[in-house]
């Protein structure tokens, strides 16, 4: 018990809230704040002390279980012979989540920088209308395709900067 209280302790809330907006759900800030100041807390407590509704809780619970962020044990209620969910949050796998989490953005940047650096393209300045790379423009004679405006070379270059400068601040992050 004494070490998931250290556990505990050591888990920031900065770290909390990034998993909560990983998850993409505004509750789960409140529901894992509950978690990480509970030993084992079922739904039904969650809910009593949130007020978030009961399939919202538990919905967020699976994601988080999906991602072994949660343990979940079961028992039976000796009354009504239902089960009993009772969760645990599992810090030791928080780092993980966030490592992984960045793996993945890291790998979209990587993609998209890729893409910006190989391709040329061509705009009609028109906010609300999208960049057209150099071989589909020659296809559609530099004309844009939504207003119908000539195309112009675009320069990316501050793009390539910006994602350059984030890959790099990830790769740091990950000790890569």
């Amino acid at each position: 018990m004494s070490e998931m209280v250290a556990m505990l302790s050591i888990i920031d809330d900065t770290a909390l809230i990034k998993v909560a907006e990983a998850l993409g759900e505004e509750e789960a800030v409140k529901l894992i704040g509950i978690l990480k100041n509970s030993d084992e807390i079922t739904d039904d407590e969650i809910v009593n002390k949130t007020g978030i509704r009961l399939n919202s809780v538990r919905k967020i619970l699976y994601k988080l279980y999906d991602h072994s962020l949660v343990s979940l044990r079961r028992t039976r209620d000796p009354k009504t012979g239902w089960f009993i969910f009772h969760w645990k949050l599992q810090p030791d796998q928080l780092e993980g989540f966030i490592i992984s989490q960045k793996r993945r953005v890291l790998e979209k940047l990587n993609i998209r920088l890729e893409y910006e650096k190989t391709h040329d393209f061509y705009y009609c300045y028109t906010p609300g209308c999208r960049r057209i790379p150099f071989e589909e423009a020659v296809e559609i004679v530099f004309k844009c395709p939504t207003c119908g405006r000539p195309l112009m070379h675009f320069d990316n270059g501050k793009i390539v900067q910006a994602l350059t400068k984030k890959v790099e601040q990830l790769r740091k992050e990950l000790g890569e």
